[in-house]
């Protein structure tokens, strides 16, 4: 009797294994062999097919991320750092959006300097710029015709370590109630930040003046609106010559100078690749580009194998 259990049990148990063998054998059967037309047949030239990925199951537990001033994703560390500044609040400004041209059309293009305040200081290089509109044709003393504003506070070097920084410029700017968050105003900039970095923050929120700003990086520079200038010297001349000096345009040109350039080199920090790569231009002829590795206090320990060389030609 109980060797006739223990044979029922062995043959329950090997129909069982065998089952699961043939269900087995036939999954396998099936996964290499998919019928036509079957979304997980294999990929062309043998190539297994990737494991499937779902993005979409994890969005629901991902943080959102906030958009940046402009609705353009995450902000970068410099975004970060100057959008206190107001660099980036107007980065979207054009003259169709952030100009008011109906003062153009009614008294033409006219441009008025704001007078300057008692005990401001204004360094040379801003005097001569103020002077050069105020000398000129467009210039009108009523803001009732103007169409164009322009700061009386020197905004030309906004560098905190030069002499020429002016303080409080901030709440000095906001004051002026001709100001309108900085509609139909240009505002002129040679010097922004503080070496190494020299960030291109001015200060204080521009609004939506215009800026007339040399060394601009072309992801702040803001086309048909902003205007790129040179960065000029104190000693550079107010005016370029005298009258009818450009009535012929002469080609090749009479100077003896193509190309002049004087300044410090850099050898570390924004634009020291740049101004070191200038040698190769420089000719001693027709193209003069002269360089000092005099800059800063430790300017010596950067110092390379031109540098007394450039020092020499810099001060000559």
């Amino acid at each position: 009797m109980q060797a006739k259990k223990r044979y029922l049990t062995l043959l329950s148990a090997g129909t069982c294994l065998a089952l699961l063998l043939y269900l087995g054998g036939v999954r396998l059967r099936a996964a290499r062999h998919p019928p036509p037309g079957s979304r997980h047949g294999p990929r062309p030239g043998g190539a297994e097919r990737p494991w499937p990925r779902f993005p979409d199951a994890l969005r629901p537990f991902a943080p959102a991320e906030r958009p940046g001033p402009e609705g353009g994703g995450r902000l970068s560390p410099r975004q970060r750092r100057d959008a206190s500044a107001g660099l980036y609040r107007g980065r979207r400004c054009r003259m169709e959006s952030c100009f008011d041209f109906a003062q153009c059309r009614k008294n033409g293009f006219k441009v008025y300097v704001y007078p300057q305040q008692k005990g401001e200081k204004i360094a040379e290089s801003y005097q001569n710029v103020l002077a050069a509109i105020e000398g000129s044709r467009f210039y009108t003393s009523d803001p009732g015709q103007a169409c164009l504003f322009v700061l009386s506070l020197d905004t030309l070097d906004r560098d905190q370590l030069s002499p020429q920084y002016v303080h409080n410029l901030r709440s000095k700017v906001q004051s002026l109630h001709l100001w309108n968050n900085g509609r139909n105003h240009l505002i002129f900039n040679l010097y922004s930040g503080t070496w190494p970095d020299y960030t291109e923050d001015v200060g204080f929120d521009i609004g939506q003046a215009m800026l007339a700003k040399a060394s601009i990086s072309t992801e702040n520079f803001r086309p048909n609106f902003d205007v790129s200038i040179p960065l000029f010297s104190k000693d550079h001349p107010r005016t370029g010559g005298e009258k009818g000096f450009l009535r012929f345009n002469t080609i090749p040109p009479l100077r003896k100078y193509m190309l002049v350039f004087k300044g410090k080199r850099y050898l570390t920090g924004i634009g020291s690749d740049t101004r070191n790569a200038l040698y190769h231009v420089h000719n001693g002829e027709d193209v003069v580009l002269l360089t000092t590795c005099k800059h800063g206090k430790d300017w010596q320990k950067h110092k390379d194998s031109r540098c007394d060389r450039d020092n020499a030609e810099y001060e000559k």
